[in-house]
């Protein structure tokens, strides 16, 4: 039970950050509509962590790992979503870039 509920934390940590992540994005892009689904998602996501983590202290599950081991991979978690980010942001330069081409008259 004990792995379960570790996996469905990571699960739903994975997804409250990739929602956090497109919510930025579609702010970029000035979608609203498309932020706003995913700021809702990801608040879907962080209720679900909450909610997981009420379940695990009230079963009196003690974290698997030590504190040193977690901190470890969360440091591993937020480098892997920052190089994310910063590929997310790569693409969007060279897509604006390509329409600053595309919109200079040609001659």
């Amino acid at each position: 039970m004990i792995r379960r509920t570790t996996l469905w934390r990571v699960v739903a940590a994975l997804f409250t950050v990739v929602n956090f992540a497109g919510a930025g994005y579609a702010i970029a892009r000035a979608e609203g509509l498309h932020a706003g689904g995913h700021v809702a998602l990801a608040m879907l996501g962080a209720y679900a962590l909450w909610r997981l983590a009420s379940i695990t202290e009230w079963q009196g599950v003690s974290p698997e790992l030590p504190v040193d081991d977690r901190l470890d991979h969360l440091q591993q978690s937020v480098d892997a979503v920052a190089i994310e980010v910063e590929r997310i942001g790569e693409a969007q330069r060279f897509s604006t870039k390509l329409q600053a081409e595309r919109a200079e008259p040609r001659r």
